[in-house]
């Protein structure tokens, strides 16, 4: 489950890891039709932060499990731990052909996670 916003580059950065890892799931867009009731829309926006602990979105979940936000989503990709959640739930996905998954983030996003990690001093000189 992807609690998410249409307008957001970290959901949309969640839908492509998804999409190229084969990876099914269900979306509900928090800024949605289905939300246009504001006061709904804050309501549950309220409730998945509460439960999660977190305030931000995107938040993912698998199987009831709270996998975290976007970042937590990647690192979990790049450790091989959400291939571990999703084959407990039945999908078999092969993450390790995904590269970096922090490359699903927009360009002109600061680096985070893995991708902020400095280079090897040695890897530059070649």
């Amino acid at each position: 489950m992807l609690f998410a916003l249409e307008w957001c580059e970290f959901s949309w950065s969640i839908h492509r890891l998804f999409a190229k890892a084969g990876i099914s799931y269900r979306t509900v867009n928090l800024d949605g039709p289905e939300y246009r009731d504001e006061a709904w829309a804050a309501h549950v926006r309220r409730a998945v932060g509460e439960r999660s602990g977190a305030p931000t979105i995107p938040q993912i979940y698998i199987a009831n499990r709270h996998i975290g936000g976007a970042t937590e989503t990647f690192d979990a990709c790049i450790d091989g731990s959400l291939a571990v959640l999703l084959s407990e739930v039945g999908q078999t996905v092969e993450t390790d052909r995904l590269g970096n998954a922090y490359d699903f983030l927009p360009k002109w996003l600061h680096p985070r996670g893995h991708a902020a990690a400095p280079q090897n001093p040695a890897s530059q000189a070649a």
